[in-house]
């Protein structure tokens, strides 16, 4: 049964500075470790969690996307966060999942951000993506889906083994943000991997991170401390979790549900 490595990065963003954000970047991928099968990225790691969509988006052929493709095939694993994309008139938060091969599929956030009038500006996506690595299943989720548990649900038709937030979630509701991950973890029995930002935004709100992986009993696995640059790299054991869903199989006494 092979295990799945994952490196999290917890870095300050340089706001609405796609040059200054994929340089630094581009350090620290340079220290990643040989055989790391996925490096997750906060929410809009280029540009900041940002509402100036004009200004910052790029197409699907744009300077990003092709930096996710160089570097994923460079490092020979996974590169993952989110960007701001232009596509048919209409802004996406759009996850890109970059794979080693430099192919790549996408998640575009589904619940828009309110408080920050995100929904004045991004269109919401509709599909939920389950992506495969070496037998694990991965569902990769944006910032705000975390508080809607249905959306995150792991079901007999969508199912998977480890659930991902990339991030911009403020320090001002960092609580909510520590207890949302746990929750999500245990009900699902899932792995978890929460990544989020750090430092003061264009906007003055800070953000301390606490960027952490639990694993399906709901303890945290990860080290990374709040308010610091952090690039972090665990290792999740496949064979402890379907040791685990046997010997608790809640999962099959689940409500069966169709979102429409």
């Amino acid at each position: 049964m092979t295990d799945l490595t994952i490196t999290i990065i917890q870095s300050e963003l340089f706001w609405e500075d796609t040059d200054a954000n994929l340089e630094i970047f581009s350090k620290k991928l340079a220290s990643v470790a040989e055989g790391t099968d996925l490096v997750i990225l906060p929410e809009m790691f280029s540009t900041g969690f940002t509402m100036n969509a004009k200004g910052c988006a790029e197409m699907m052929n744009g300077k990003t996307v092709e930096w996710l493709r160089k570097k994923a095939i460079e490092k020979k694993c996974v590169l993952t966060g989110s960007v701001i994309i232009s596509e048919d008139g209409r802004f996406f938060n759009r996850l890109i999942w970059m794979k080693p091969d430099g192919t790549f599929d996408c998640y575009d956030k589904r619940h828009l951000f309110r408080l920050a009038d995100e929904q004045e500006t991004y269109s919401p996506g509709n599909k939920k993506m389950i992506a495969e690595i070496n037998g694990w299943k991965i569902c990769p989720l944006i910032c705000y889906d975390l508080r809607f548990p249905v959306w995150s649900r792991r079901t007999k038709q969508e199912d998977y083994d480890l659930l991902i937030y990339v991030a911009n979630w403020p320090d001002r509701r960092v609580h909510a943000w520590k207890q949302l991950l746990v929750a999500r973890a245990i009900e699902n029995q899932s792995y978890v991997a929460g990544v989020n930002r750090i430092g003061n935004d264009g906007n003055n709100i800070y953000h301390s991170g606490y960027s952490s992986v639990i694993d399906f009993k709901g303890e945290r696995l990860s080290q990374t401390k709040p308010g610091e640059e952090s690039m972090e790299t665990i290792v999740l054991n496949k064979q402890a979790l379907i040791d685990f869903r046997k010997t608790f199989a809640f999962a099959d006494d689940a409500d069966e549900f169709r979102l429409v």
